[in-house]
């Protein structure tokens, strides 16, 4: 078993605020060899009824699998005469602050990189010969593994077999700049080595699964080495560090000292030490080509990049960051709390699927930590933390196609009651009176509303940082008194209630109004994440501590579900079901799984709990409550993983910086807009103006006013139109500042409504295949070269609206791309002037209130539009 050390650093002050990048395990390439006696020189296999492997020895052996439909054009296919599977035992640490993790590679203790195809054998049913029996098998039962893997399935199923290896090594000595080393080389002979199988199996018509398994390597890891060879290796390392690593290639790193299993877990560091005679590799990659000029699309809910080639991808969720890079933030951030600013990386709603601009398109199953590396030109490499790895490779002709056929099999979201995409989402706080003033306001601007959302609904209290929310799932009566009165007068106006929950609960001894007090009733329900210790995990968060529920727990859904029912009992319609992503990496669950494969899970967990829930309500009611579609309850949250589109409703990005910025402000709002999109996340959308403000000394970001209104203008175009205050309400513009917000809010709120008939069809469109409804314009456009360059500077609405947002400060015009593949005009809503040129950019005139926005010319969408922008008196 492979090092891995958790380190916890959530009370580390005075960091380094230019954090070096976690160190990674370089891509492994090895040779690709086959047993010519028992291998065809070249040979077609089908994969079910639908797909075909092409077998060719040429150039030292490939695999290239395409659709029975177009057998030219492969889907997957490996590098000739390069190993496709291969094998590492590396050492790991994860360090942990507060919802931040940074996965580290460590000692490489062994590389198995080449590889040996034995056998490639096609199987029509299940095979006797599979039957557990083989000693070096993953678990020593591959037969039960196979046989599981097979349930099914659509026959034949093609198995490959053979075995990854390292080569023996041999020293030499050398001498540069006056110091005198030793390097390894690999000789011909073998060295360590480990059987493996990969499985391809049609899935379904447009899907062909695939599973690697490796067994155990056949070797027995040394002692390990005493304090001081280890010192005198870390200098003969240090002294050979001016020497590039890409000239020794593998064999730098497969020469360092082997070792035993650390584990540890503590504030600071407490080591667990474990020896096993044997081990297994807890890496496993699986390689394949790629073109230089191919574009990689997808990964989740991205904000820094659209287009991924060139960069190493880590799927894991956890806190985006304040700043992830945009400075001078992500240096405050990372100084005052440990890597707290994040990178271009870092996510919650990450997912290990990709689709390409050649229409190639992947993802894994299961919930381990992994790694895609596109950083060569000509392949791709995942890095799979474990000793297996199972995914699927999809078929499709365009990229819609390819959305579609991914969310048939993770899920989609169901379609959105009529009341939330309505009208506006007034995000406030502050108590009864305080809403029944503002709601004045409004009405005297005929601001069309779809509802109240009420984050503070459980009171407030002051902590080091400023006012924080009571975690604790009731409603605060003396901050809301009347809440009931409150609900139901705005409700008889049709206008909805939501309010705010997450999945931790914190001590509430010190509240003095509560009635119950959740984090003790979970405590004695014994449903509360646990440390090694057995005592429930108290999980920093910002100014104070929390218990995380477990999820795993056969009682916790029951009892959450309670907790919910009384909330709507009161009459709420919605809620927002924030964090999901901050499971400790070293917590102790129920269900005994792996914490590390479980963070992943948690925050599909977390959605399945409130979908279950909403589902179960809308059952159990009766009469016309059960019958009116305008009764159905909404939910929202940002954190997320594969399958989240199946269980979530409705998804928000989270908390962006009250800024500019490309990283993490309102540019970062499009990108992870249109990236969620192309991966299921079909319904997403931001605070209008951001959430977090900071107000330092020497540091401010503070949201102006301008922002503030060119939020406005892009978020009209969203799914939802939802406000924030922000983290710092009196430090930030709000849409109730003056007239001049309160008119640009009212004014948005009607051009959103005036696409709302449009917004229906494609929430109907997403529910039943899984498009977004914002749409970055490579979903339509593939073949227009320039399409792949463009990111946060304009997108689609279905295929009809083309918006083209501010997002620079004092920025009063923006460039436009007209795509190519149109056999229309596009029309500016502003001013009805035509764009006819197909691939030309202009630059057009979008003053505050007019943002650049386009519909197709003889558009029945887009005509519908307009006559509802004149006759709101927008035009």
């Amino acid at each position: 078993m492979a090092a891995l050390k958790i380190t916890k650093k959530h009370h580390k002050h005075f960091n380094n605020p230019f954090p070096s990048s976690p160190t990674v395990l370089p891509s492994i390439q090895g040779t690709l060899s086959f047993n010519s006696q028992k291998v065809p020189s070249h040979q077609i296999f089908s994969i079910g009824k639908d797909f075909q492997l092409l077998w060719s020895s040429k150039d030292g052996g490939l695999l290239s699998i395409s659709h029975h439909s177009c057998p030219s054009r492969p889907i997957w296919s490996t590098m000739p005469g390069q190993a496709f599977v291969s094998a590492a035992l590396v050492e790991t640490e994860v360090e942990e602050s507060r919802g931040s993790f940074a996965v580290k590679d460590g000692d490489v203790h062994l590389v198995c990189n080449h590889q040996t195809i034995e056998e490639i054998r096609l199987i029509d049913q299940f095979d006797p010969s599979l039957e557990p029996k083989c000693q070096d098998s993953p678990s020593g039962h591959p037969g039960l593994e196979q046989k599981k893997y097979m349930n099914g399935t659509q026959f034949p199923i093609l198995l490959i077999t053979g075995w990854v290896f390292s080569m023996k090594k041999k020293k030499r000595q050398f001498q540069k700049d006056g110091i005198r080393a030793e390097i390894q080389f690999e000789t011909k002979d073998p060295s360590t080595r480990a059987r493996y199988w990969l499985l391809f199996d049609q899935k379904n018509n447009n899907q062909v699964g695939f599973q690697v398994m490796l067994g155990q390597p056949n070797f027995k890891l040394r002692q390990k080495a005493s304090s001081t060879a280890s010192g005198r290796y870390r200098g003969f390392r240090r002294r050979l560090g001016r020497i590039k690593k890409r000239r020794l290639g593998f064999c730098w790193y497969t020469s360092r000292p082997r070792g035993y299993v650390t584990v540890s877990s503590a504030e600071k560091e407490i080591q667990d030490k474990r020896v096993e005679e044997s081990t297994q590799f807890n890496r496993v990659c699986l390689t394949y080509s790629s073109e230089a000029n191919e574009r990689f699309y997808g990964f989740g809910e991205q904000f820094s990049h659209l287009d991924f080639k060139g960069k190493r991808v880590p799927i894991f969720v956890q806190e985006q960051g304040i700043g992830r890079g945009d400075q001078p933030i992500t240096f405050a951030a990372n100084l005052v709390s440990y890597r707290a600013g994040g990178d271009w990386s870092t996510t919650y709603a990450p997912s290990p699927f990709y689709m390409t601009s050649k229409m190639r398109s992947l993802y894994l199953e299961g919930y381990d930590y992994s790694v895609f590396d596109l950083t060569m030109n000509d392949r791709v490499q995942i890095q799979m933390h474990g000793s297996s790895v199972q995914g699927r490779i999809l078929h499709g002709n365009s990229p819609s196609e390819l959305i579609e056929h991914f969310t048939e099999t993770i899920g989609r979201p169901p379609e959105l009651p009529e009341w939330i995409i309505s009208g506006a989402v007034v995000g406030m706080q502050g108590g009864t009176e305080t809403v029944r003033h503002i709601w004045n306001k409004l009405k005297t601007y005929n601001v069309p509303i779809s509802a109240f959302w009420l984050q503070d609904w459980v009171g407030q209290r002051e902590t080091l940082i400023g006012s924080q929310l009571w975690w604790n799932w009731e409603v605060d009566t003396k901050r809301y008194y009347g809440w009931q009165q409150l609900v139901q007068d705005l409700s008889a106006r049709h206008i909805k209630v939501l309010t705010y929950c997450n999945p931790c609960l914190a001590p509430t001894h010190e509240k003095p109004n509560k009635r119950r007090n959740h984090f003790e009733e979970a405590k004695s329900l014994d449903i509360l994440v646990k440390d090694k210790h057995g005592q429930p995990y108290m999980v920093p968060n910002t100014a104070f501590d929390v218990g995380m529920l477990d999820l795993t727990h056969p009682k916790t859904a029951g009892w959450f579900k309670q907790i919910l029912q009384e909330m709507v009992d009161d009459g709420v319609r919605g809620w927002m079901a924030d964090f999901g992503e901050g499971l400790p990496v070293d917590a102790t669950l129920y269900s005994g799984e792996d914490p590390i494969s479980a963070h992943n899970r948690y925050p599909e967990l977390w959605a399945q709990i409130n979908r279950e829930f909403v589902e179960e309500w809308k059952s159990n009611c009766v009469g016309k409550v059960k019958e009116d579609p305008q009764e159905a309850l909404v939910f929202f949250m940002r954190a997320g993983f594969r399958n989240s589109p199946k269980w979530g409703m409705l998804f928000w990005e989270g908390d962006q910086m009250v800024s500019w910025q490309a990283n993490d402000g309102i540019k970062s709002a499009v990108t992870g807009l249109l990236s969620s999109g192309l991966s299921g996340y079909a319904f997403n959308h931001s605070d209008i103006g951001g959430y977090c403000a900071v107000n330092l000394p020497f540091i401010k970001y503070r949201r102006s006013e301008e922002l503030l209104l060119r939020w406005m203008e892009l978020n009209a175009f969203t799914t939802v139109f939802r406000t924030h205050e922000g983290n710092k309400p009196s430090c930030n513009s709000q849409f109730y500042s003056n007239h001049q917000t309160l008119s640009q809010f009212a004014r948005f709120a009607e051009v959103y409504r005036a696409w709302k008939f449009y917004r229906i069809q494609l929430v109907k469109e997403a529910a039943q295949k899984g498009l977004p409804v914002c749409r970055h314009l490579f979903l339509h456009y593939p073949e227009d070269e320039h399409v792949h360059s463009l990111s946060y500077q304009q997108f689609l609405v279905g295929t009809e609206i083309l918006v083209a947002p501010v997002l620079d400060k004092g920025k009063k015009n923006v460039k436009v791309y007209f795509p190519v593949g149109e056999s229309c005009d596009w029309q500016h809503i502003w001013t009805g002037k035509l764009y006819r040129g197909q691939g030309c950019e202009a630059w057009v005139e979008a003053p505050i209130g007019y943002p650049a926005v386009f519909v197709k010319t003889g558009s029945t969408i887009g005509e519908t539009f307009v006559k509802n922008l004149r006759d709101f008196n927008i035009l």
